[in-house]
């Protein structure tokens, strides 16, 4: 049979129309605990059950209120887990943030700085005592910047505007330490006002020689 122009452009119609079904299927992207992006046709629903199970970055999965979010954004939450730290007395930087984080409906974790232990657990954490700090998965951001900390939320591929469900509540803040260091280190840290200065050293009415050890 002879090919003829008519048959060709039939031929190629058939062919579009074959390919954009195919196209038409749905694909689903996933971010992996590394960060790598993967597109595939099938749902990574492995992931999914797996954090159903496990606690991931201080926001429990496991949580009837997590499982409700949405699909995309409860993947990113768990690659990507948001954990903002505050303190009684940040004031307004640390109102700040977390006003960001709740206007944006970013699921987040927070941990309060009020004792010692709280303090020194936050030293070994991230190598400073300075609030607010916003941890991103691995990536920590010192002091309220809203151009910063919205830069690192949509790299980590958080929304830009609310997702999340009509209900959903963050759970309530909770100190950073754990509760399991000795009483002494649970008194809590004294405002730097209340601290008595020590004397100058040199002469004074109670060492009139100005004797320093």
């Amino acid at each position: 049979m002879k090919l003829t122009p008519s048959h060709l452009m039939a031929f190629t119609a058939s062919l579009l129309m074959t390919t954009s079904a195919g196209w038409a299927q749905s694909i689903f992207r996933s971010v992996d605990s590394n960060g790598r992006v993967t597109y595939s046709d099938t749902a990574p629903v492995a992931a999914a059950t797996r954090g159903r199970n496990a606690a991931v970055g201080g926001i429990n999965s496991a949580d009837d209120n997590f499982a409700a979010l949405p699909y995309l954004l409860r993947q990113v939450a768990m690659a990507f887990p948001v954990t903002l730290y505050t303190g009684t007395s940040c004031g307004e930087p640390c109102s700040a943030g977390r006003s960001l984080l709740l206007g944006r409906g970013i699921p987040f974790t927070e941990k309060t700085i009020s004792t010692q232990a709280d303090i020194n657990a936050l030293q070994r954490l991230s190598g400073d005592t300075g609030l607010p700090l916003l941890t991103i998965g691995g990536q920590h951001l010192r002091g309220y910047s809203e151009i910063n900390w919205n830069q690192y939320l949509s790299i980590a591929d958080y929304p830009a505007n609310s997702q999340l469900p009509p209900n959903y509540r963050n759970a309530p803040a909770t100190p950073l330490s754990s509760g399991t260091s000795k009483p002494q280190d649970q008194t809590p840290v004294p405002d730097p006002a209340s601290v008595p200065t020590p004397p100058p050293p040199g002469p004074n009415p109670s060492n009139p020689a100005g004797i320093q050890f």
